[in-house]
Formats: C-alpha cells, sequence, structure tokens
C-alpha cells in the first residue's frame, strides 16, 4: 500500500468532519475523505431509521463489505464517531479528537441535536468511550488523542498528521 489509512473519530461535535477535509487538503499525498455517516445513508447502508435518536442503525455487514476495496488501495481517511467495527489490520493510525463538554454541549446544540442527544453524547465524551473503544481496538502504536477546542488545535493537529505521514512514507521507502 502507497498511501496510509487513518481514522479520525470521537464523539459528534468534536471536530472529525473538519479535521478530515483539512487533512485532505493539507496532505502531501492524495487521501481521499469519507464521512462514513454520510456513505452510510448515501449507499443505503443501514436497517432502519430511529426516531428517537434521529439516527440510521447500520448494517455493519454490509458497510464494511463497501469500504473493503476502498480500504485495499489506502490513501482513505475514515471520518465516523466510532472505529471499533473496522478491521485492526485497516487503520495505519487512528486519531481521537477530543473536547471540553461545556464546548462539545455548545456545537451540538448549534445543530440543533435534542437534548436527550445532546445529553448522551456529553456523557459519552466525559465517560471517555470512543477513547476507550479505539484504544481497546488497535494497537496503542498507533492510536492517538488529540484536543479539538479551537482553529490553534485544529491546524495544529492537522500539521502534526501531516507529519506522520511524512514519517510514514518514509520508513517504507516511498519518499526522500
Amino acid at each position: 500500500m502507497q498511501s496510509p489509512v487513518i481514522v479520525i473519530t470521537g464523539t459528534p461535535g468534536t471536530g472529525k468532519s473538519t479535521h478530515a477535509q483539512l487533512l485532505a487538503n493539507e496532505s502531501p499525498i492524495p487521501l481521499r475523505h469519507i464521512n462514513v455517516g454520510d456513505w452510510v445513508k448515501e449507499k443505503g447502508l443501514y436497517t432502519e431509521y430511529d426516531e428517537e435518536w434521529q439516527s440510521y442503525t447500520v448494517d455493519e455487514d454490509k458497510l464494511l463489505d463497501e469500504l473493503e476495496p476502498v480500504i485495499a488501495e489506502g490513501g482513505v481517511i475514515l471520518d465516523w464517531h466510532t472505529c471499533e467495527i473496522f478491521p485492526e489490520r485497516w487503520p495505519d493510525l487512528v486519531v481521537v479528537l477530543r473536547c471540553e463538554h461545556s464546548q462539545l454541549w455548545d456545537r451540538l446544540e448549534k445543530r440543533s441535536y435534542s437534548l436527550k442527544k445532546i445529553q448522551e453524547n456529553n456523557e459519552a465524551e466525559i465517560m471517555q468511550v470512543v477513547l476507550e473503544e479505539a484504544r481497546s481496538s488497535y494497537p496503542a502504536e498507533i492510536v492517538v488523542e488529540l484536543q479539538s477546542q479551537s482553529t490553534e488545535d485544529l491546524e495544529a493537529n492537522v500539521a502534526r498528521i501531516v507529519d506522520w505521514i511524512k514519517s510514514w512514507r518514509k520508513e517504507r521507502g516511498l519518499e526522500s
């Protein structure tokens, strides 16, 4: 594989899509940004829509089957609020974005999330649910936790991931 597979994950509202899009734009090599939630909707990779939670119930088998050939090519950024369903062999790097819970609350309110959904996501962030999923699903050396509170964090995080991409390629003899 010539290019890495990077998973950017975190509680909804932590900045996954913003990070992924900026990374795709700033990367020294072409990377395809896949917003997994959008893919699920666009490709019908769900079993139902849950009205109470205002979300789709993902058909994980269909999703993985759909992603497998894309992942095999490499050069992908997977952007999703969970990562544990992705096989351990897929990612070269798993970035878990974290956000202070009051700021997360504000971000989710701006998205017009229901109070129940805001509370659930805030609790998940406080309890480090996504971080623990990543740590229990992948080798420690590929999981990195980054703060996502500000534009400065965003820019520093993307610069750090760009540096990682350069190192990853150099280690494989893909660039001098």
